[in-house]
């Protein structure tokens, strides 16, 4: 119970320490009752607090109420000691009001809320009903104040209404005057959609039969342009056959003419060649024959026989490749991986090429003859950089050409009488350049020339 610190002891402790609100405080006392604690807190000390209060000690009464409102409302509800220091406070400060409630009659003129503010904290006998009392003040004065804000919206809402009013209604007439002017424009522009729409299907019928016509017209001219193309297809294709057979028949005349006479001269060359050969090989004179030349006997330092038989050589012996180009205008043909692969499989394909085209272009500076070496370009994975060498043509077969194919190409165009010689183990090109005409021999009879000129 709290003590008795003013002449209200008696009744503080009889009745006001029984009293209690059944409500919470109306907001306006209760932030009245919070500016009243933090007026009053100023004037007492730091140990006349309660704890949790302290920290606010050096606040201005403003910041209190700010920061502090909530704390000191409950202390002041709790702590009997604290409510009794801030009573004192407060009648010091309003005495007259003070002595008034402590006699149970405050000031008729008081502000209710101060009054119901100032029973709260000094809890006098019939204080809540002080307290109750100004709430019911304050909540007829807010109804009021409410009921008074309400009635001048009320006549502001009234105003704007009848201003709102009075311009729909000029709005309504103006509205109403555009909409008949819109209707007559309406009823004018109906006039004239109806007679835009007879135009309309006039033109539309008239349009149809445009069209009736113009497809008619594109039909025929479709026909005529389609019969047009075919003929002129027709005639194009049978001018491309002309053209076509034309130089067909020119080009194969010139190519049999250049290769019949390129085929006549070297052959006539080889004729002639081979007449000054054989005068060379058999010594004849060419003017002092005589009769008595043709009787068969042996001349003193003449061979015999036998010397000519013993002048045979057998098929591997170098010299007979030898004896072969040493005809007139011999062509060697030569297989060229077919010896390679015989004389050194174990060499990468590019140096096996440039150690056997090295060696023809030595035997062919040696002999004089004609020489083609011929490779299978199937194994060829990008087209090869290769200068041939000096007297050697070198040739690849092409895609789908076997180099085999491509040899017995280049004996059957020879002229028949031309000496031809061709190297290679492949039985098949052996027999086929045979049948050419062609001399074949082993691969292993140019390698054993070739390292006696290369060495």
């Amino acid at each position: 119970m709290e003590q008795p610190t003013s002449g209200a002891e008696p009744a503080d402790a009889a009745d006001g320490g029984a009293e209690a609100l059944d409500r919470p405080l109306p907001e306006g006392v209760r932030r009245r009752v919070v500016a009243l604690v933090a007026e009053a807190f100023g004037g007492l000390t730091v140990a006349e607090l309660p704890a949790q209060l302290r920290q606010y000690a050096r606040f201005t009464p403003t910041r209190r109420a700010k920061f502090a409102g909530n704390a000191m409302a409950a202390a002041l509800e709790s702590d009997p000691l604290f409510r009794r220091r801030i009573g004192e406070r407060l009648s010091h400060a309003q005495p007259e009001l003070a002595g008034a409630l402590e006699a149970g009659a405050p000031p008729a003129a008081a502000d209710p809320v101060d009054v119901a503010a100032a029973a709260y904290v000094l809890r006098p006998v019939g204080w809540v009903k002080l307290v109750e009392a100004a709430g019911e003040e304050v909540q007829r004065a807010d109804a009021e104040r409410v009921d008074e804000e309400t009635r001048r919206e009320l006549g502001q809402l009234r105003e704007e209404l009848e201003r709102a009013r009075a311009h729909t209604r000029a709005e309504a007439e103006r509205l109403r005057a555009e909409l008949d002017a819109a209707r007559k424009e309406s009823e004018s522009l109906h006039r004239k959609l109806r007679s835009a729409l007879s135009e309309v299907k006039r033109g539309e019928a008239a349009l149809r039969r445009s069209a009736v016509e113009a497809d008619a017209q594109r039909a025929e001219a479709a026909a005529q342009l389609s019969a047009a193309e075919s003929e002129s297809r027709r005639l194009k294709h049978r001018l491309g056959e002309a053209e076509a057979a034309l130089e067909a028949s020119r080009r194969a005349a010139r190519e049999g003419r250049s290769v019949e006479d390129m085929r006549l001269r070297l052959l006539l060359d080889t004729v002639l060649d081979a007449a000054s050969g054989l005068r060379r090989e058999l010594a004849l004179p060419p003017v002092t024959t005589r009769p008595a030349d043709s009787v068969d006997a042996v001349e003193p330092g003449r061979m015999s026989p036998k010397d000519i038989a013993a002048r045979a050589l057998s098929e591997t012996d170098p010299a007979l490749l030898d004896q072969l180009l040493a005809l007139p205008q011999a062509h060697l043909i030569v297989d060229g991986y077919n010896v390679t692969k015989t004389g050194y499989p174990q060499m990468p394909l590019e140096k096996q090429r440039l150690r056997l085209l090295g060696g023809l272009s030595m035997l062919a500076a040696q002999s004089g003859a004609e020489v083609t070496c011929v490779f299978d370009g199937a194994e060829l994975a990008a087209p090869v950089l290769l200068a041939p060498p000096r007297g050697v043509r070198v040739l690849f077969s092409k895609a789908g050409v076997t180099a085999d194919e491509l040899i017995r190409q280049l004996a059957r165009a020879e002229p028949p009488g031309r000496p031809v010689v061709v190297v290679s183990t492949d039985r098949e090109v052996a027999d086929g350049v045979a049948k050419a005409g062609a001399r074949p021999v082993a691969s292993v009879l140019l390698l054993k020339r070739l390292s006696r000129v290369q060495g």
